[in-house]
């Protein structure tokens, strides 16, 4: 278990969904947080449910078809507590792909290389941006405070990244 059963237990310590609504709640509130999709979502679900740590119950609305409805368990409860304090204890592990690519920056024309960073500095930007147009969220401190962690980091991001770019563009061309 890891962060996205976090994530779907604490959706359902809020009120029992089902699997369509929880979608909708990540991609809509906190798609730019979490980055899960719809399967592994199903998946998930389906899992913490085989574990006793979700209750499923049927129901049907009208000609609707009938969907599956989710409700946390005692369990899950426990589950859901002992994920929250390993999360939040835990340092996070910057970087990533992108570090990767930077480690091998040389291997390409200088003029080439500069202009991938700019590019990745607009995306940068416009990820920003996005951050910044985000409402806040009706509910606790929770959602704003991790929207916010992440809008820090994409600034510092940023500020490395000019950085970066501002070094290379100084460089004797070789």
């Amino acid at each position: 278990m890891d962060e996205r059963a976090l994530l779907l237990l604490g959706i359902l310590r809020a009120q029992s969904q089902h699997a369509y609504q929880i979608n909708e709640f990540i991609e809509r509130t906190l798609g730019r947080v979490a980055d899960m999709k719809k399967p592994t979502a199903y998946a998930l679900l389906d899992r913490l449910a085989q574990a006793g740590h979700v209750a499923v119950r049927t129901e049907q609305e009208g000609n609707r078809p009938p969907r599956k409805v989710y409700t946390i368990s005692a369990s899950g409860e426990r589950l859901f507590f002992e994920l929250l304090r390993a999360n939040l204890e835990t340092l996070d592990r910057l970087g990533g792909a992108g570090d990767i690519g930077m480690m091998f920056l040389d291997s390409l024309p200088p003029a080439e290389a500069l202009a991938l960073l700019e590019h990745r500095r607009a995306q940068l930007d416009e990820q920003i941006a996005a951050y910044e147009r985000a409402p806040k969220h009706e509910h606790g401190v929770g959602v704003d405070l991790a929207l916010d962690r992440q809008l820090t980091l994409l600034r510092a991001d940023l500020a490395w990244l000019d950085g970066v770019i501002a070094r290379l563009r100084q460089a004797p061309a070789v």
